[in-house]
């Protein structure tokens, strides 16, 4: 029986403080009801004594201390998941919101996730193809990685998310060293925090043209939804992912975006608890809270599935050290650096590689023996070429040398070639690196030092 405790001493944006409850934790999940018998739902957020802060999942209008009152569940907030909400659309709660039929839950589980016992972890070395140049070869993804794309208002973010969503495949290289795509499970969730209206139907449309959303789960949260569901979305995305990776073994692929948006709702209501903000006014844990999320992804010793993360975020004002792609990079393994200066080139996807890493690396079974040389050259190659570029604003063109003209084409090449692709254009590796290689012909042979005799035997165009 449900015990109403109708002495609320505040209510405060999306918060409300209620006195003298006993025996309630910490995330347990609340019901709020008004003088007219309207019941909304929270979270706890805090418990100091017999006081507990609820967090309110939809809009406080309509209540007030008098005629208000709270009851708990005695339980945390919990998503019913099963391997039938692929091709489904939810909110930030976890309800439908499109017009299939009602879920019927394998089990339910606590959004929040279960510990992963460190000793169980396994080192990613998967090689995962997004069908990107820059990404499969430059800033390489394997299962199980999470692998940040930072952006910036105005960039092709959006585009680029949703391409990698319609082109991911597993992929390996058969005795032929000929890249072939497998026939395996594999499941992609969309996490849309925030988004405009054009943004949602621009997601949609590009789904349901692929024939994608059969094997796609979209969990959405609009500029004008309720701000706290920015904060339950991310986390109720990984909750199903986990479960199709892990107990569906199931090679699952989350993408998150707008992380921003995600940090900025963490904002507002740390502000609403009147906490002592940190950095730009972010909570202090800001850090601990996204390590809770991106530290989701991974592979687990005795399951076959993995469950791997690209997390987009859009960097405010441009800057690399603001604390959310900041913190970002400390917790993830490696980041996707998008440029406003290929932008202004017409050059999509405006990846720039210099910057941009991937910490983890794939396995030779997986990919051609030539990636790990290649991507290395192309990255001297190309800091090199701009290097040239620079001199060459000072000096003209007319006074380098040789080399350093080859450098130069080398660099808008590389550009028009290989960085540049359609936003439907899916590039095997093997495509990849065959435009890398034509790209090192440009260069004399000498120049390419990072590459060994036998691979430019093998791959090049040079003369031995």
């Amino acid at each position: 029986m449900k015990t109403w405790h109708k002495n609320i001493q505040e209510i405060r944006g999306p918060l409300l403080v209620v006195d003298g409850v006993e025996n309630v934790g910490y995330e347990e999940i609340g019901e709020i009801q008004d003088g007219d018998g309207n019941i909304r739902k929270g979270r706890v957020l805090e418990i100091n004594g017999t006081r507990a802060v609820v967090q309110l999942f939809e809009s406080p209008e309509g209540l007030d201390l008098e005629s208000a009152q709270v009851a708990f569940s005695g339980e945390s907030m919990k998503l019913g998941v099963s391997d039938s909400m692929l091709g489904r659309m939810f909110d930030g709660f976890g309800n439908p919101i499109d017009e299939g039929p009602e879920i019927m839950p394998d089990s339910h589980r606590d959004i929040n996730g279960n510990p992963i016992n460190p000793g169980e972890r396994l080192v990613p070395d998967e090689f995962l193809q997004t069908g990107i140049s820059t990404i499969d070869v430059s800033t390489t993804l394997v299962r199980g990685q999470k692998l940040p794309i930072f952006s910036a208002s105005g960039l092709p973010h959006s585009e680029l998310a949703a391409q990698i969503s319609r082109q991911v495949q597993m992929a390996q290289i058969d005795e032929n060293n000929e890249m072939q795509t497998e026939d395996e499970d594999f499941a992609v969730i969309f996490a849309g925090i925030g988004v405009t209206h054009e943004e949602a139907e621009f997601f949609f449309d590009e789904f349901e043209k692929a024939g994608t959303m059969g094997r796609t789960t979209v969990f959405l949260n609009k500029a004008d939804d309720p701000v706290v569901e920015r904060v339950t979305l991310p986390r109720m995305a990984l909750t199903l992912g986990e479960y199709l990776a892990f107990e569906k073994n199931m090679h699952v692929l989350v993408i998150m975006t707008d992380m921003t948006n995600y940090a900025d709702a963490l904002r507002e209501v740390s502000a609403a608890r009147k906490e002592i903000p940190g950095r730009k006014g972010y909570p202090g844990y800001l850090y601990t809270d996204l390590a809770s999320l991106y530290e989701r992804a991974g592979k687990l010793e005795g399951y076959t599935g993995s469950l791997t993360q690209i997390p987009v975020l859009t960097m405010p004002d441009d800057d690399k050290q603001h604390p959310i792609p900041d913190l970002t990079g400390y917790i993830t393994e490696g980041q996707i650096l998008l440029d406003r200066d290929l932008h202004g080139k017409d050059i999509y996807p405006p990846v720039s590689i210099l910057p941009s890493l991937s910490r983890l690396s794939p396995e030779d079974d997986y990919v051609r023996e030539d990636l790990s040389k290649v991507q290395d050259q192309l990255s001297n190659a190309y800091a090199k070429g701009k290097e040239v570029r620079e001199l060459a604003l000072v000096l003209g063109e007319s006074a380098l040398s040789e080399t350093d003209q080859a450098y130069l084409k080398f660099s808008d090449e590389f550009e028009k070639k290989f960085v540049t692709q359609g936003t439907h254009e899916n590039r095997s590796l093997i495509d990849s690196l065959t435009i890398a290689w034509e790209l090192f012909s440009i260069l004399p042979r000498t120049e390419l030092k990072k590459l060994k005799d036998k691979l430019i035997d093998k791959y090049g165009t040079h003369e031995s």
